[in-house]
């Protein structure tokens, strides 16, 4: 039986997280969605099934170190074993000048963005390393590797989250776990940002945002390597995007 895949940080359909979750079904893996809205993870997985896939989907903050843990547990006790694909695709963009953000805000940020892939992937790897390893992805963003304005907070914790993936790489790698981390250099033609900017997807040129479905192939690829060439950081952007 086919292992099963767990996506951690689905929301809106579509979306980055959905269409990583119907990309692994079609392969035939039992699909776990996972995120903060049990209504809309629970529509994604009927949706899914309905189609003929194995899904389910379990409200989880991943913050929260024990709910993770649960997580992961509810993974095995469903599939008798680890999961052997996990995404974590948390964190939306903290947007705010420097000088107006307090403490606080910029915590919440790293929690969310950082703290978070730590559980996740202090999970992963203690479950799925004794079980053979399998693949673990970080999605990172253009924070991940530049700081710009109003963005501080968001690409501090972006960064730690870049780190984090690349020592869990060095370390966990030679045992089986294959981490990787996706730079997502642009914006997604996903509910989130085409309702945040009224009309921006009628101005676009064609192809000038990222397809949920394309990143979502990328993924799938990447656990699809031979152990032998896997890759640590991917760069994905539309053809249009500077950088």
């Amino acid at each position: 039986m086919a292992r099963a895949a767990l996506v951690i940080g689905v929301g809106a359909e579509p979306g980055l997280g959905a269409a990583l979750c119907r990309r692994f079904a079609r392969e035939g893996l039992h699909v776990f969605a996972a995120g903060r809205s049990e209504e809309r993870i629970a529509a994604l997985a009927r949706s899914i099934r309905e189609d003929g896939g194995r899904a389910g989907a379990v409200a989880t903050d991943a913050t929260d170190a024990g709910q993770v843990a649960e997580l992961f547990a509810a993974v095995e006790r469903e599939t008798a074993a680890p999961p052997g694909l996990v995404v974590f695709n948390v964190g939306n963009a903290f947007v705010k000048p420097f000088l107006e953000m307090d403490a606080g805000f910029f915590e919440q940020a790293w929690r969310a963005c950082c703290l978070a892939g730590f559980h996740v992937g202090h999970e992963a790897a203690r479950r799925m390393v004794p079980a053979g390893g399998g693949t673990l992805i970080f999605t990172g963003a253009t924070a991940s590797v530049k700081a710009r304005p109003p963005f501080v907070a968001f690409a501090a914790a972006k960064h730690g989250l870049r780190a984090l993936a690349h020592g869990m790489a060095r370390e966990f790698g030679p045992q089986g776990l294959h981490v990787a981390h996706v730079i997502v250099d642009g914006g997604i033609a996903g509910e989130r940002l085409l309702a945040r900017v009224p009309g921006l997807a009628e101005r676009a040129a064609e192809d000038a945002l990222l397809s949920p479905d394309a990143i979502a192939e990328a993924y799938w690829n990447l656990h699809r390597q031979h152990r032998s060439g896997w890759t640590l950081e991917l760069d994905l952007r539309p053809y249009r995007e500077s950088f």
